[in-house]
């Protein structure tokens, strides 16, 4: 699947021809994306910034009497750091080294480092959500002069980029034999720097791979998927292809739903979806070569996209699955439409006569004596709804509506609730889009209940919170506020998506 077009502050493309320095524009925003982090260092780091305003190429070994390096803090899922024994020095550090002419960014640069001093590819490794591929680090340091190389004492200022594996578990190391002695993996607190062992220990690092782009899979219900024509220039992911519209997120984006909204609203403002629903995670590679999983969201639109505005690439078109071969179209984009094309019926939207059974699900409306409502926020990596508040809420196994309501509310939060207590106020029939399966959304108020809400299951929930019905937070799942919506007007059955 092709990756959104969004790139990590430092990936900036350059003109077609012989091998270039990375750009000065692109250093100087992931400079000051890490500055704005840590304004305290903006002193310490005063001589990197007069640097980036007078050097044409401040990562050129000629420069002095400083210029910039970069390194890697590669990340298991033990948290524990590559660090790599140089053999001129006895030093034991995170690889990384000089940026060579023909590296496109300090991105590539590191990721090239990485790959001579250990033989792990770029695609065994993809960014940290915690960092998003700005530096984790900035460092200088003191070089000694080598009068055997005629070079004199100066300073490098390393830009340090942290990285997961993608598998979480080391691959095989190959060193480069007339640099690099041996490897070894380092807990957080023994990582050899100490300016960048601080970061990582306060940046509570998990180790584990997660999407950090967001695209989205739309269709018209009809069997047809809109597709974004992307710009043929150099440091596009897929330049010149037909892919889904999104991009990567970023540090002001409290979800990913909240990143593809954001990336829509800047790239095709005016197309508005409101269904949004995860589809599939994928991976795919960017620009660098890194491993990029992407969560992918399924969102149903019927609008013509020639009426839209459109602020990056050059067209969006509908095709039906039976044109995608036509198409120049990555192998996995083309088969996430296949299947959701299959999944939807062959293409065909599922008729109104079709006999398809109906999800029950269950909902708890818990009022406090300010009148405050009990939501929950779900889990960025819940499979529906994942970084949104919603009830406290269940499927119905085999059992009834009530039990499965004091069953829930026992194993989530920890409540005692009576069935003699409990009180159906509300009822979404809900279709979150044409293929999904309907769903008969009930929800039940509980006056009386012991306990106070605990965090049980914290793979599923985050935190509770209780929330005035007038000033809900965002993001919400849109039949979770309709519902509360309908309870206040005295409504006990609406409808949604049909």
């Amino acid at each position: 699947m092709t990756p959104a077009s969004t790139r990590p502050a430092d990936l900036t493309s350059h003109t077609k021809g012989a091998a270039m320095p990375p750009a000065v524009t692109g250093i100087q925003r992931s400079v000051h994306a890490y500055l704005e982090q840590h304004p305290d260092e903006r002193p310490l780091l005063q001589g990197l910034l007069d640097l980036l305003s007078t050097a044409e190429d401040p990562t050129s070994r000629s420069v002095l009497p400083g210029h910039i390096t970069c390194s890697a803090a590669v990340i298991d899922q033990d948290l524990r750091v590559l660090h790599v024994r140089h053999k001129a020095t006895g030093l034991v550090l995170a690889p990384g080294g000089h940026v060579e002419p023909g590296d496109r960014t300090l991105l590539a640069a590191v990721l090239r480092e990485v790959r001579e001093e250990t033989g792990i590819e770029p695609g065994a490794l993809c960014l940290t959500p915690q960092f998003l591929g700005t530096p984790v680090d900035i460092d200088v340091h003191a070089i000694d002069a080598r009068p055997d190389k005629s070079e004199p004492a100066h300073q490098h200022y390393d830009i340090r980029f942290a990285f997961y594996l993608a598998s979480g578990r080391p691959p095989a190391i190959v060193v480069q034999d007339e640099e690099v002695s041996g490897t070894e993996w380092r807990p957080l607190a023994e990582v050899s720097s100490p300016t960048l062992r601080a970061k990582l220990l306060a940046a509570q690092l998990d180790g584990r791979p997660e999407p950090v782009n967001a695209s989205a899979l739309i269709h018209d219900g009809a069997g047809r998927y809109l597709l974004h024509l992307r710009d043929h220039l150099e440091g596009v992911w897929e330049p010149g292809a037909f892919a889904l519209l999104g991009g990567g997120k970023e540090a002001q984006d409290p979800t990913l739903r909240a990143t593809l909204l954001r990336e829509l609203s800047e790239e095709v403002p005016g197309l508005h979806l409101s269904d949004l629903v995860p589809f599939a995670v994928e991976e795919a590679t960017s620009v660098e070569g890194l491993c990029v999983p992407i969560q992918v969201f399924a969102g149903r639109w019927t609008g013509d996209p020639d009426a839209l505005p459109l602020h990056e690439g050059v067209l969006l078109r509908w095709f039906a699955p039976e044109m995608l071969h036509r198409l120049r179209l990555s192998p996995s984009t083309a088969d996430l439409l296949y299947r959701h094309a299959a999944l939807a019926g062959s293409s065909q939207p599922v008729t109104a006569n079709a006999t398809v059974p109906n999800v029950i699900g269950v909902h708890l409306y818990l009022e406090d004596d300010r009148g405050r409502v009990l939501l929950g926020l779900r889990h960025p990596d819940s499979p529906y709804a994942g970084g949104m508040w919603h009830f406290l809420a269940g499927h119905c196994e085999r059992e009834s509506a009530i039990q499965c309501l004091v069953r829930e509310a026992l194993e989530e939060a920890g409540l005692v609730i009576d069935p003699a207590d409990v009180t159906h106020v509300h009822t979404v029939h809900l279709r979150d889009t044409p293929e999904a399966e309907p769903r008969m959304q009930m929800v039940f108020r509980v006056r009386i209940w012991t306990g106070t809400p605990q965090l049980l299951e914290s793979d599923k929930c985050l935190e509770w919170q209780w929330w005035q019905p007038q000033d809900l937070p965002e993001p919400i799942v849109p039949y979770t506020r309709h519902a509360i919506e309908q309870i206040r007007a005295d409504k006990s059955y609406s409808e949604m998506g049909w």
